[in-house]
């Protein structure tokens, strides 16, 4: 009996020794250590400014030490809900990542402040949302999307010691490039009578002129923007098309869509010469149908001393949705790839 018991004993011992951990998923989901748990993952955070202090909304997902991505969008003044189709795949690959809406755009503080929109501000403040955040070169991914790839690239250029890797998704490192690319490419690729007709009222400053709206919504953006039908757009996508802050888009980038025009801010905006300067990964994206020219966006990367492109061959600005599989798979694959050269 004696033996009996040290072998059931010893079984014991082993079957305990042999438990499994706990499942890395489980720790991806695990928020029981996070400050945010009770706001399941939002924190508004303050930022000093020029003209006072103003909080910005920002929203985690998940939990993982060595990868964690900061989304910043597009517009100037768009918001953070047309990166929401990344809940469908991140998660699944174990990738924390944040939602933050800039400063003047949707959930973040909006004082309407024009001398509160140039770049440099908006440096500092994804500066100051990374040092709230607690994102450091060991896990610091930022990915700048469209105005965000420009913002990305002036953070890089300014504080690369902070980052682990880099995304530039769907623009260009030159704005006068982007309008050439426009006028000379993508205008003529409309119907003439239509392009005529935009012309028309570009010519006359008529940008307000429903009409106008009418005609860029039905002939450029399903072609250009986003590669569905205007009914079938996404929800995140229509959402962050309706919340969007008009007067800084304007301000900045102007109210041409094809390129960049009058005073806007933007509107010299050119880092092609200097892209080298950035030693950090790089991994810059591009639609074949792009606003932006995938061919100077495939150049870029032969720039950066460690970059690589991504080419979504159905996709157009919003390739995260009208070539999601190649975007998002894509994403991932270079994220792994940077944290596995740093294990």
């Amino acid at each position: 009996m004696k033996h009996l018991a040290f072998i059931i004993l010893a079984s014991l011992a082993i079957s305990c020794n042999n438990a499994p951990e706990k499942s890395s998923k489980n720790n991806y989901l695990d928020d029981s250590n996070r400050e945010d748990r009770l706001s399941g993952g939002v924190r508004m955070i303050p930022i000093k400014t020029p003209s006072g202090e103003f909080k910005v909304w920002t929203k985690r997902v998940g939990n993982n030490p060595t990868m964690k991505v900061l989304l910043l969008h597009g517009g100037p003044g768009s918001t953070h809900e047309y990166f929401e189709c990344f809940d469908s795949y991140l998660p699944n690959a174990e990738i924390e990542y944040y939602y933050y809406d800039q400063l003047e755009s949707a959930y973040s503080d909006q004082p309407s402040d024009s001398s509160l929109w140039n770049i440099d501000r908006f440096v500092d403040e994804v500066e100051q949302v990374r040092t709230a955040l607690a994102l450091d070169k060991s896990n610091f991914y930022l990915l700048g999307h469209s105005w965000g790839g420009i913002l990305a690239i002036e953070y890089a250029l300014k504080h690369q010691d902070n980052l682990k890797g880099l995304i530039v998704s769907n623009m260009m490192s030159s704005i006068p490039d982007y309008v050439k690319y426009a006028n000379d490419v993508l205008g003529p690729q409309l119907d003439p009578t239509v392009l005529a007709e935009i012309r028309a009222m570009e010519a006359k400053g008529d940008y307000t002129n429903p009409r106008y709206g009418e005609l860029i919504f039905t002939h450029y953006y399903p072609e250009h923007v986003l590669r569905m039908p205007l009914e079938q757009w996404p929800d995140p996508v229509n959402r962050a098309f309706a919340r969007i802050n008009n007067d800084m888009y304007v301000a900045m980038q102007g109210p041409s869509e094809f390129g960049v025009v009058g005073n806007a801010k933007l509107k010299n905006w050119d880092r092609s010469k200097d892209l080298s300067k950035i030693t950090v990964p790089t991994l810059t994206i591009g639609g074949a149908y792009d606003t932006m020219d995938p061919k100077h966006m495939e150049w870029m990367a032969t720039q950066f001393p460690d970059g690589q492109y991504l080419h979504c061959p159905t996709g157009s600005h919003m390739s995260m949705y009208d070539d999601q599989e190649t975007y998002i798979n894509g994403l991932i694959q270079f994220v792994k790839e940077v944290d596995q050269r740093n294990q």
